[in-house]
């Protein structure tokens, strides 16, 4: 027994005190245990704290945040209309928002699917809203005003881009359903 607690005691425990006694057989042999280094107080170092009664003559500077400042949209015709630019999508999604909303307000009120009312004279109707919503999507652009600056919390200009996009889905679904149906949707 007392060879046995000689051995116990040239062993370090790892498990904390805490632990299953399963847990405990793990110990490392002291010969292998590497001793920590030294490290010794610098004396030069001084470390002073100083705190003024009043609070008002502290004076921190606050940090001034510079915005970064936004592009300026160009107002060239080629930048504008580019296939990466601010007008076709735009304008191609907002023509699509009022065409869904229109042909089936249409197909409700009078029976008629999509292609009986272009035919039936909706050709200058959709020519001159499109000449409508374009010009009036087009003059602000040109002046350097962009869809992000007017944006807010619920009308962004992404659910505008987004709802336009599903909108051009949505007459594309419409004109094939009714065409394979070979009627109205409704």
């Amino acid at each position: 027994m007392a060879a046995s607690s000689v051995m116990q005691m040239q062993f370090i425990h790892l498990a904390s005190p805490m632990t299953s006694l399963a847990n405990r057989s793990r110990m490392i042999p002291l010969h292998n245990v590497k001793p920590t280094p030294r490290f010794h107080r610098n004396a030069s170092l001084q470390v002073r704290c100083m705190a003024e009664e009043d609070e008002k003559k502290v004076q921190i500077p606050e940090l001034k945040r510079n915005p970064i400042p936004a592009p300026n949209a160009s107002t060239k015709f080629s930048d504008v209309f580019a296939f990466s630019g601010p007008a076709p999508e735009r304008i191609n999604g907002r023509l699509a928002m009022v065409g869904f909303v229109a042909a089936l307000a249409v197909e409700l009120s009078k029976g008629q699917d999509l292609f009986t009312q272009i035919s039936d004279g909706g050709v200058p109707l959709f020519v001159g809203t499109s000449i409508l919503f374009a010009v009036a999507s087009l003059v602000p652009m040109f002046q350097g005003v962009t869809a992000e600056s007017k944006s807010g919390d619920i009308m962004s200009s992404d659910a505008e881009l987004w709802n336009g996009r599903f909108a051009m889905l949505g007459l594309v679904a419409l004109a094939l359903t009714e065409y394979v149906k070979d009627g109205t949707l409704v």
